[in-house]
């Protein structure tokens, strides 16, 4: 698939270029389902132009134009956009070493950048569609101008191309910023972007949510601990964000001249907690959970509903161990993470394996125990996984779990993270049986992430429909006319007394209506109260 979308990006832009002769080409992208392509424009593109582009798209390729591609040095492509005022382009090349060769593509008077194979034939492309056209930032940055971004996707096949489309259009009935408009459950503003506005039944799934994984949490032998939201700037230098991460970090300057940050990350925090005090071999290992809430800096135009904000909290876990506790460590946290999945109707989890990269720390004696260490858990729950060679980070090897939902797609969720980095930066250690100082394994774990970005998937898994047990309201008591108002609240007190969420509806409304208004709000159970009850 990438060749043909590679050739709907070039067809694309070209149609556009012939269409509006004033519009600047920026740059273009494959997705995992399809592509995009940004251009500047007078005005944005409005759903008519995106048919006409189609239709332009169409006329090309039964026209079959060949693709000519050519290789120049940067400064003849550099000189090749200015001609043609193209400012977008040059600036970027502009910015790449100046011995790189850049290969050309021409299609009759059009040219832009290209990499990879061709193909042959433009009637290969025939099975694509334009989508959407959305505003976004040059470079993702809200003070650069913004530019028009025209999605499309394509296909191998016209079944292919439906099937999609079917599969998108569920997507878009599942989209949890529609469901919690239409179920009363968030909102967000302009003022705080990337951060929630939980309204009272969200707020319920949130705290449901961590209910659940806090007594999961107390089962397994974590203790629960709070490390501060904003910390000094010498804790993050140690730690490595100051100098690495920075940029995405939310900072500021108090009058002493002090610098602090909102923790993009826990585990600075629990490496402080565990070095507070000496700490013995008998006491390992120790699980350290925390709810903690971090701030990261993302560019507004990434930002999406509850998927990708600001302002998040995880459900982190960090676990101090030797190197021959690794093992069984890590088949415990398996057997956690796969049951809570399944708990939350997910059945079906890929597993991956990341192993070290090139460039990484500790021995390859080290990696050898601890990758071994990964891959004997998973053989010990006899479960099936892929690896990602070289993927690890340089600071230890990871297992990524991936959630497949109700239609189909992947979420990447939890993680299990390898990490001989943080407690060598911080020096800690624990006292040995011998008596000796040894430098602990660190070992980072996520289940479901960031809590918001997991109740966004739920709710698009079950397209609304929570679990009973999740539901924020889980019974609506109605009745049929005002005779049984105080009976309702009686049945409604009882209810609230064994811990179920639950609300009347005593509306002067006909019953019909009321059950179908509530069933639209997806509450699990409707009880209705007449005359005779």
């Amino acid at each position: 698939l990438g060749p043909i979308r590679q050739g709907c990006l070039l067809l694309l832009a070209a149609a556009v270029k012939q269409l509006f002769p004033t519009a600047k080409i920026v740059e273009g992208h494959l997705t995992e389902e399809g592509f995009y392509y940004d251009f500047s424009v007078d005005k944005p593109f409005t759903r008519d132009d995106l048919v006409m582009i189609e239709q332009h798209m169409t006329i090309l390729m039964a026209e079959n134009p060949a693709f000519i591609k050519e290789q120049v040095t940067r400064e003849q492509a550099i000189d090749l956009f200015n001609q043609r005022s193209e400012q977008f382009k040059s600036t970027k090349l502009a910015e790449s070493p100046a011995d790189t060769l850049v290969t050309l593509c021409h299609l009759r008077q059009f040219t832009d950048e290209f990499t990879g194979p061709l193909i042959p034939d433009l009637r290969f492309l025939k099975n694509m569609k334009l989508l959407n056209v959305s505003g976004v930032y040059w470079r993702g940055e809200a003070s650069n101008i913004q530019l028009q971004r025209i999605y499309g996707t394509a296909w191998a096949s016209k079944k292919q191309l439906n099937d999609w489309i079917e599969k998108t259009a569920e997507a878009e009935k599942r989209d949890h910023r529609k469901l919690g408009r239409e179920l009363d459950l968030f909102h967000f503003q302009d003022n705080a972007p990337g951060s929630v506005f939980w309204h009272p039944r969200g707020w319920t799934i949130f705290r449901a949510l961590i209910d659940y994984m806090r007594k999961r949490h107390e089962l397994a032998g974590y203790d629960e601990v709070n490390t501060p939201d904003v910390m000094d700037r010498s804790l993050w230098e140690i730690s490595g964000h100051w100098d690495n991460y920075r940029d995405h970090m939310f900072t500021t300057q108090t009058e002493d001249g002090r610098s602090f940050a909102l923790k993009p990350m826990n585990c600075p925090g629990a490496v402080s907690l565990f070095k507070h005090r000496n700490r013995s071999y008998r006491e390992l290992p120790v699980r350290l959970s925390e709810f903690g809430k971090v701030h990261r800096y993302e560019p507004s135009g990434s930002l999406h509903g509850l998927l990708r904000v600001r302002h998040f909290t995880q459900d982190d876990a960090h676990i101090f161990c030797t190197l021959r506790q690794v093992e069984e460590e890590c088949k415990h946290i398996l057997q956690l993470v796969l049951d809570i999945y399944k708990q939350f109707g997910f059945e079906e989890v890929a597993i991956k394996l990341s192993t070290r990269p090139e460039k990484r720390m500790g021995s390859d004696s080290d990696w050898d125990q601890l990758e071994n260490a990964l891959s004997a858990s998973l053989e010990a729950q006899k479960l099936q996984w892929s690896v990602n060679l070289g993927e690890g980070a340089f600071y230890g090897p990871k297992l990524e779990f991936v959630l497949r939902d109700a239609i189909g797609r992947d979420w990447q969720c939890g993680t299990l993270q390898v990490d001989m980095n943080l407690p060598e930066r911080f020096d800690i250690g624990y006292i040995a049986e011998d008596g000796s100082t040894i430098r602990p394994v660190m070992l980072h774990r996520a289940l479901f992430g960031s809590l918001e970005r997991f109740t966004g998937i739920l709710l698009e898994h079950y397209s609304g429909k929570l679990p009973a047990w999740l539901s924020p309201v889980q019974a609506v008591v109605m009745t049929i006319t005002d005779n049984q108002h105080r009976y309702a609240e009686q049945v409604l007190k009882a209810l609230r007394q064994q811990g179920i969420r639950c609300e009347t509806d005593l509306r002067n409304e006909k019953i019909g209506y009321k059950i179908r208004e509530q069933t639209l709000s997806r509450i699990p159970f409707l009880l209705i109260i007449g005359e005779a009850e």
